[in-house]
C-alpha cells in the first residue's frame, strides 16, 4: 500500500469513529501527530478509545505529521491544538523563527537513536562504526544529532561513509550487506529484529543515549493561543494523556487493539512491538527519578545544549526553561 492511499484510508477510517463518538463531547481539541500512526502513538488513541478524554469532557481530532518541523509549524499556525513533536526541534525554531509554541509535557526522556548492525559483524560499540558504511533516512532527526554522537567518541562524519536511503530500504541494506549499520529509532527494533529473523541473523543494537546523549525528545507541545485562551482544557488534556501513558504501559495487548480499532490498517501484533520498544523511552530510570511527563531543569538545558551545538546555534540566543510550561502538569 503506498503512503498516499495509506493517509487516505486513516482519514476515513478516523472520521468514521471520531463521528461515532462525539455526540457527548464538550470541547474539541485537535491533535498534531509528528508522524503517521503507529505503536509509539498509542496513548492518544487509547485516550480515544478507552475513554480517557471522553471523561475530561475533551473530544480529539487526530493530524497525521510528516516530521516534528511540519507540526510545530500547524502548532504555531494555531490549526492544531496540542501535538507530539521533538522538543528540540521547537527550541531551535524558538530561536530561528520564534514561533508561539510550548512544551507542556515530556514523552521520551531519551532519545530514540541508535545504530543497529549484526551480531556477526564484530560492531559492539559506538567506536566500531569508524571505517564503516553507515545508512540512513534523509528524514530523521538523527542525522543531526550524528556529528555529536560520533564527536564523544572521538570520531568524525569523516569517519564513515555515509549513504542516505528510503527508510524502508534501511532494513533489507543490513540483511544484506549493502551497508555495515544502520541508523534507526528505538521505538522500531521489533520490526528490525524480524527482518533479522527472517534472514536468520541477530542484530546488535547501539542507543545513542547510552553512549550519553542526554536529552528528551519527543514532547506534548501546545500552540501558545491555546493554552492562554483554553487552559482548563489544556490541563484536563494533560490529564487524560497521561493516564493514558500510563495504561499503555499496563495494557500493551489492549492498547494495540485499541490503535488498530482507529486505525485498521496497522496489524495488532506490529503495533504491540512498537509500544514494547517505545517504554524504554517513557519509563526508564529517569523516569522514576523525576516523574512522567516532567521537564528537569538540568536535563532541560542539556537538551538546548545539544540542540545548539548540533545546529550552531547561539547557546545564549535561548533560555531553555521559557521553552516549557510545567504548570499544566498535575501531580
Amino acid at each position: 500500500m503506498t503512503k498516499a492511499r495509506f493517509a487516505k484510508r486513516f482519514y476515513v477510517s478516523l472520521f468514521a469513529t471520531l463521528l461515532a463518538g462525539s455526540a457527548s463531547a464538550a470541547d474539541t481539541v485537535v491533535f498534531q501527530l509528528d508522524w503517521l500512526p503507529g505503536g509509539d502513538k498509542a496513548p492518544i488513541y487509547v485516550c480515544i478509545d478507552r475513554g480517557f478524554c471522553a471523561e475530561e469532557g475533551i473530544e480529539i481530532k487526530v493530524e497525521p505529521g510528516r516530521g516534528s518541523t511540519e507540526a510545530i509549524t500547524r502548532l504555531a499556525a494555531g490549526t492544531s491544538d496540542v501535538g507530539s513533536a521533538d522538543i528540540g526541534a521547537l527550541m531551535a525554531a524558538q530561536v530561528t523563527e520564534k514561533v508561539a509554541v510550548t512544551g507542556i509535557m515530556s514523552i521520551f526522556n531519551k532519545g530514540p537513536h541508535a545504530f543497529f548492525a549484526l551480531k556477526d559483524s564484530g560492531i559492539s560499540k559506538i567506536e566500531d562504526v569508524k571505517g564503516k558504511k553507515v545508512a540512513t533516512s534523509p528524514f530523521t532527526s538523527s542525522n543531526v544529532f550524528l556529528p555529536l554522537v560520533l564527536a564523544d567518541k572521538g570520531l568524525a562524519e569523516s569517519d564513515i561513509t555515509l549513504t542516505k536511503a528510503d527508510p524502508g530500504a534501511l532494513g533489507p541494506m543490513l540483511m544484506t550487506g549493502a551497508t555495515d549499520v544502520i541508523i534507526a529509532w528505538m521505538t522500531n527494533v521489533s520490526i528490525f529484529n524480524g527482518q533479522a529473523a527472517q534472514a536468520g541473523k541477530e542484530l546488535e543494537i547501539m542507543p545513542w543515549y547510552a553512549a550519553g546523549l542526554d536529552l528528551y525528545s519527543a514532547s506534548l507541545l501546545a500552540s501558545d493561543k491555546f493554552i492562554t485562551e483554553r487552559p482548563d482544557v489544556a490541563k484536563r488534556f494533560i490529564k487524560a494523556f497521561k493516564k493514558s501513558m500510563e495504561y499503555v504501559k499496563a495494557n500493551p495487548d489492549e492498547s494495540a487493539v485499541s490503535v488498530n480499532k482507529i486505525v485498521p490498517e496497522l496489524p495488532v501484533d506490529v503495533v504491540k512491538g512498537a509500544i514494547k520498544d517505545t517504554m524504554v523511552l517513557e519509563f526508564n530510570e529517569v523516569t522514576d527519578k523525576d516523574g512522567l511527563g516532567v521537564f528537569e531543569t538540568a536535563r532541560l538545558a542539556e537538551t538546548w545544549k545539544r540542540v545548539a551545538a548540533s545546529q550552531k546555534l547561539d547557546l545564549a540566543a535561548l533560555d531553555p526553561e521559557k521553552s516549557v510550561n510545567r504548570s499544566f502538569l498535575a501531580e
